[in-house]
């Protein structure tokens, strides 16, 4: 690889007045724009929160600067909104990892052993390459190198584990499982043990040559829905050398202009090509659509199959797009499942200005997990936390002393906009007064989940509001 290229392409993708041949005809390049858009999609997005989280130090979901670690020391509520879906039982830490001139060393502290934490390693493609943490290293702690896709070097001898990026940017996501509001301080005090620091440094050697700076590019309100995407995404290529596997890919989306570092401006397309690639969008998004109703909603496809490495997705960029649009860095299906609940049992979409529900797990039936499981309501129309007058965001394992069982000692929810009977408020999930979505997290989900055996309860309409 020509470094020096590349990181010229890093600083000047957006600047030059160098432009990539667009050689597709409109046929064509709209199905290239389907295939480029379903795989780029997942980069743009996390582009997004990188953006946010390390880079506009103006925003109010900036964390900390690039190769620094940022907490967030309560859970998430409705005022959060840096990404989709995002889940309230595990205050976050967050890590944008350079990878570019050297390796990071994550260091963890030991965590006392019933308390459920890890560390997400996830690369510009929003597949996880690694994890630190309760199932993968355990609970004792140690220092764990991250290294950049071209890194040749010695390991340290006191290093516990070096995990390879496939990306020289990626995104350290640590979760760490609170148990109450009154956990919180404990919470914090584990997160002030997180530490993060160069190779260099824990060491105690000479930093090797900063990497060339970046100039970042501004999001814009619609990079997502339309071909401006391909400008992002030729821009976050550069930090991603290409795999081998995808060389006649990538070649093929080079006819319509995308490809690392170079440039890519809509105002220098005809209107017949800008048409082609806006409909081949369109193909894509109407794609996902199908699959989300007769594939996830209807859960023949879960969680496990959309999230994880990229040898566990296997070149399938439509559950990866699917996993990035639905629920950005959700885990792989070893660490934890996840369930949504889109429609009721009947299949239709569910409403709670309809319609009330209530979910039923049967005696002895609650989901089976060696951490802990959680349901979650969000709402359908901006995927984010539900503002409610009880402030619950999600019910969990944790509350089931709380809960009130049925007479038979099964459990039943009550999932809808107005408060239920007080007799019954304790299993109370606010839902908004309109469309809704649930996702029903398990935490290190035993075998039975993902080989099937553990059947998933579904929504069921209670009374339909007048």
């Amino acid at each position: 690889m020509n470094y020096r290229i590349v990181f010229t392409g890093l600083a000047l993708a957006l600047s030059t007045n160098a432009w990539a041949d667009f050689t597709a005809t409109p046929d064509e390049a709209r199905a290239i724009a389907k295939e480029a858009y379903l795989y780029g999609f997942p980069v743009v997005e996390m582009y997004k929160t990188l953006y946010t989280q390390a880079v506009d130090k103006k925003s109010p979901n900036f964390k900390a600067p690039f190769n620094q670690i940022g907490n967030t020391a309560k859970a998430f509520t409705a005022k959060d909104t840096a990404f989709v879906t995002p889940n309230s039982d595990t205050p976050y830490s967050f890590v944008w990892m350079d990878l570019r001139a050297e390796p990071l060393v994550l260091t963890l502290p030991p965590i006392e052993e019933h308390r459920y934490y890890s560390v997400q390693l996830i690369d510009a493609y929003t597949q996880n390459f690694g994890y630190l943490g309760t199932r993968s290293t355990g609970n004792n702690g140690g220092h764990y190198m991250i290294a950049g896709p071209n890194w040749q070097g010695q390991q340290p001898v006191d290093i516990d584990r070096m995990v390879r990026s496939g990306s020289n940017i990626a995104y350290a996501l640590y979760r760490t499982q609170l148990f109450d509001e009154k956990d919180l301080a404990k919470v914090k005090q584990i997160q002030k043990g997180y530490k993060v620091e160069s190779l260099s440094h824990y060491v105690k050697q000479k930093a090797p040559a900063a990497a060339p700076k970046i100039d970042w590019p501004k999001p814009t309100p619609t990079m997502s829905e339309t071909p401006d995407l391909f400008r992002y995404l030729n821009f976050m290529l550069a930090f991603t050398p290409a795999q081998d596997v995808e060389k006649d890919l990538l070649a093929r989306f080079a006819k319509i202009g995308v490809e690392a570092g170079k440039p890519f401006k809509l105002s220098d397309l005809t209107a017949e090509q800008r048409k082609a690639l806006e409909d081949g969008i369109s193909d894509a998004r109407a794609e996902f659509a199908e699959f989300k109703k007769t594939k996830v909603d209807t859960h023949e496809i879960s969680s496990g199959d959309l999230f994880g490495s990229r040898d566990h997705l296997k070149g399938n960029y439509l559950y990866r797009y699917a996993g990035a649009n639905m629920g950005i860095f959700g885990n792989s299906a070893e660490e934890a499942n996840y369930f949504g609940y889109f429609v009721d049992k009947d299949g239709k979409p569910v409403d709670a200005s309809k319609t009330d529900y209530t979910l039923h797990f049967d005696k002895d039936a609650l989901p089976p997990v060696d951490a802990f499981w959680s349901l979650t309501m969000y709402d359908g129309k901006n995927k984010l936390l539900v503002a409610n007058p009880l402030n619950r965001y999600l019910i969990n394992s944790r509350m089931l002393p709380d809960l009130k069982l049925d007479a038979d000692g099964g459990l039943t929810l009550y999932v809808q906009h107005k408060a239920p009977a007080k007799a019954l408020q304790s299993n109370w999930l606010p839902a908004p007064n309109g469309p809704f979505y649930g996702v029903l997290r398990l935490y290190l989900p035993k075998p039975e989940v993902n080989n099937g055996q553990w059947k998933l309860p579904l929504l069921t309409p209670a009374t339909t509001q007048q």
